[in-house]
């Protein structure tokens, strides 16, 4: 398997759709609201097996000083190939005159994940949101 990384936004709501409802995540179904999304995200760094989109990472930031990663999702086909590993590693060495680079864990499997790839906890920080609908 040869996978091909990508910094463009050539990738399809129909590529979208099938890359997020493979990891399960609500944002699948709104196909065209997510592809819209991330037509207006900084950084969006695509992983793809010859035309099949696999893997995907996004993250926001104030132009200075924080990037927040948004989305990291890897089809689980593929996952275990380290394509997560790359798509942190590209957004890591982009970002790496920032002062932080932040991601939110949604469970203790992701935070040993995030922490194998060189992030950890900042004490006296959590994460809190509004979630509509």
């Amino acid at each position: 398997m040869d996978i091909i990384y990508r910094n463009d936004r050539n990738y399809t709501s129909d590529d979208l759709e099938a890359l997020f409802l493979s990891v399960d995540w609500l944002s699948g179904k709104y196909p065209e609201r997510l592809k819209k999304a991330l037509d207006h995200c900084e950084t969006v760094i695509t992983a793809w097996d010859d035309d099949r989109l696999v893997g995907l990472i996004n993250a926001m930031d104030d132009g200075e000083l924080t990037a927040y990663v948004h989305y990291l999702c890897v089809n689980p086909e593929y996952q275990g190939g380290g394509i997560g590993g790359e798509l942190l590693k590209q957004i890591k060495d982009k970002y790496r005159d920032f002062l932080y680079i932040i991601v939110i864990a949604e469970n203790e499997g992701l935070i040993a994940y995030y922490r194998n790839n060189g992030f950890d906890h900042i004490d006296g920080r959590y994460v809190l949101a509004i979630q509509n609908g």
